[in-house]
Formats: structure tokens, sequence, C-alpha cells
């Protein structure tokens, strides 16, 4: 799940990008402590690479010039353009990965219930 996030917000940037910034943390607690130790692997590196490029952009768009005449919306066109050459081709070879994984099921064990009668 957290690649196929990566995927929509990075391709559809507003206002997929922002949510999945949230949503992305729910999808990280929720998968990270499967009990396939698989799942958490891919869920983590998806994580690295969507929170390390997020982190980066951020940190090099404050130096941004402001709004204004001209073309201020460039600097901001040409990091999402980076973006999207440094995520979707490693997202894609992830996914590759996951679909060409053999996946088994996991026996998860019966709780007995303890009766408070």
């Amino acid at each position: 799940m957290m690649n196929w996030g990566n995927l929509v917000a990075i391709l559809v940037p507003i206002p997929f990008v922002i949510l999945w910034f949230g949503g992305a943390m729910l999808v990280y607690a929720l998968n990270r402590h499967h009990p396939n130790p698989r799942v958490g692997h891919f869920t983590q590196q998806a994580a690295y690479r969507f929170y390390g490029v997020a982190g980066f952009f951020t940190a090099v768009a404050a130096f941004f010039p402001g709004g204004g005449s001209g073309a201020w919306w460039l600097p901001y066109l040409v990091s999402w353009a980076l973006a999207v050459l440094v995520l979707v081709p490693w997202t894609i070879l992830d996914l590759w990965r996951i679909y060409r994984e053999p996946w088994t099921d996991y026996p998860v064990a019966k709780q007995e219930q303890e009766d408070g009668a």
C-alpha cells in the first residue's frame, strides 16, 4: 500500500501529496510490524524513499524566491520533476519485486476467550 500511495501522491501532487504525508504514517504504523517480515521491509523502504525526498525538497524550498512577478513557480516545478524522477522508477521497481515475491499465508493462532461469568 505504501508504494501505491507514493506513486499516486507524486504523480498527482495537489492535494494528494499533503494528504499522503499524513496517511503514509498510518500505513507505516499498520504494516511495519506485520507478521511477515517482507511486508515490513517493503513498507519501510517505501517510507524511507518518500520521506527522504519530501524532507530534502522541503529544506531546499525554504530558499526558493517568494511569489511576485516572473516565474516564481519554476523552482517548485523543477523540484517536483526531480522528485518524480527519483520516486517513480524506484517505486515501480519495488512494486515489480513485490509482485514477484512468493507470498504465503501466515496462520494466526486463535486465542481462547475467557468467560467472565
